[in-house]
């Protein structure tokens, strides 16, 4: 039986790494304009979007093929894009986020499929697309086939992410899995309702329920109804196994064996679906001969950290494994650097405010829990960085630490506010600075703000850098003083 815990999804996630993924389908750019609404319009009743920020994303197959090397695989993305702005950026940011093997073919008579939305806070406005959606002309359909069948030498799975924007046309799609059979390439498809039967011996298809009811007519709301649209859905596709994802319901696996699973959502929180369909078929893919439920069971845990954010995002490996790691017993965690940053990283796409300082802490005095709570006060989630027991003796000489760094960091760990706390062994917490991005960096007042390491990036990222006011009369160095008898009595 297979172990279905977080440590044995642990172990499925380790596995994922290395394997190598092509994904054929319809890429395209995603582009969220945040903001805040505080009124209406005089000049018709809509809201008035403040704005505050825009971002782009890669989306559509290219959001399954960055998922895919998000999450340790090795990821081809094989697709068409126009000759036009908004595919120069789709090529550079696929080649940067996803690899350098990406196939994109230029179509100069299509333009790049863009999606843009407008959210304030973690509600939607308005989406708007800009898309050409017609047939490719036989050159370019023939020059992405054979860009497939070059990124297939190697490949452990094929993907096939159809947006119905004309990519994966009924040729394409023949010829796909002809060359994925003969490179003996597990094929995982995404399928739109209008084009399910052309998957027909594929091995997965990933429909959601609102895809199933429209190709079989059936309802979709018990266990029961959604079990029986599945098993129309395999006959269709001669024998697919399915994966059918239900939102807020969470995922129906009926493996090859004719065996059904239901598994509830892992979503905590959701503030955004955009893109998790696109987590979860990167990890099934990835996944590949390994236990289906088991790794629809991963699946689900990461499609939960998707919709927690708000925009098209990636999961990472590292965020996946802190997820899947059990919680602690109270308080904060000690954390790895690459945990934190992970666990930053999740945070912020929940739209908290993520603070950092940090500090030796060595004899925790009332000034220490001073400064730990002004900085908790500025914002959402706190890190604190504690320096390592030779990086004190670096700082404060031979006679430092009084307590080592195992005690000093599950004392802040156990702290009011305090979600993570990070060793770190160089004298200055730069490195720590690079890699959790705070949105606020608090220090004491004893710095000046040109003189705060790390300052200068987190400003530069449009974050803040806070400056507490110390509490006068406490500090270790006079602590040890007084124990020691040269400044007065203990």
């Amino acid at each position: 039986m297979t172990d279905q815990s977080g440590g044995g999804l642990a172990g499925l996630l380790g596995r994922l790494a290395g394997r190598r993924v092509v994904v054929l389908g319809d890429a395209m750019l995603d582009h969220l304009v945040g903001g805040e609404v505080a009124r209406l319009s005089p000049e018709a009743p809509v809201p008035v979007l403040a704005l505050r920020r825009t971002v782009s994303a890669l989306g559509g197959a290219a959001n399954v093929a960055r998922n895919a090397a998000s999450l340790g695989g090795r990821a081809v993305l094989v697709s068409v894009v126009g000759d036009d702005a908004a595919g120069r950026l789709l090529a550079e940011r696929a080649a940067r986020e996803i690899g350098p093997d990406c196939a994109l073919v230029v179509d100069r008579g299509r333009r790049t499929t863009e999606k843009t939305r407008f959210v304030a806070g973690a509600q939607h406005l308005l989406r708007v697309d800009a898309e050409d959606v017609h047939p490719m002309p036989e050159t370019v359909a023939a020059a992405l086939l054979g860009r497939l069948g070059t990124a297939l030498a190697r490949a452990d799975a094929l993907v096939l992410s159809d947006y119905a924007k004309g990519v994966l046309s009924p040729a394409v799609i023949r010829e796909a899995c002809a060359l994925a059979r003969r490179r003996g390439a597990m094929v995982v498809a995404d399928p739109k309702p209008a084009t399910l039967a052309l998957y027909a011996g594929v091995d997965l298809i990933t429909p959601n329920a609102a895809e199933a009811a429209a190709v079989t007519g059936l309802a979709v709301g018990s266990d029961a109804e959604v079990e029986a649209a599945a098993r129309a859905l395999g006959r269709l596709t001669g024998g697919a196994a399915v994966v059918l994802t239900r939102g807020a319901a969470g995922m129906t696996v009926l493996d090859r064996s004719g065996r059904a699973t239901h598994l509830p959502t892992e979503a905590r929180e959701v503030y955004d679906v955009s893109g998790a369909g696109d987590t979860v078929v990167a990890v099934l893919a990835l996944a590949g001969g390994d236990d289906l439920v088991a790794a629809a069971r991963l699946a689900n845990r990461a499609a939960g950290l998707a919709v927690a954010r708000v925009g098209t995002t990636a999961v990472g490996a590292d965020a996946l494994r802190l997820a899947l790691a059990p919680p602690p017993a109270a308080g904060g965690q000690v954390m790895t650097l690459t945990e934190a940053a992970a666990a930053a990283e999740d945070w912020r796409g929940q739209g908290a405010r993520v603070v950092l300082t940090n500090g030796c802490f060595d004899l925790l005095h009332p000034g220490h829990l001073h400064l730990v709570a002004q900085a908790r006060a500025r914002g959402d989630r706190l890190i604190v960085a504690v320096n390592d027991d030779a990086s004190v003796r670096r700082l404060k000489g031979p006679s430092r630490p009084v307590q080592p760094i195992g005690d000093r960091a599950r004392l802040l760990a156990g702290l009011a506010g305090v979600d993570a706390v990070v060793p770190f062994s160089e004298d200055t917490p730069l490195a720590v600075v690079e890699a959790i991005r705070p949105d606020i960096l608090v220090k004491g007042a004893d710095y000046r703000l040109e003189a705060v390491v790390g300052g200068d990036l987190v400003r530069a990222r449009g974050g803040e850098v806070v400056l507490v006011p110390l509490l006068d009369g406490f500090s270790t160095t006079a602590t040890l003083g007084r124990l020691a008898g040269r400044t007065g009595p203990a």
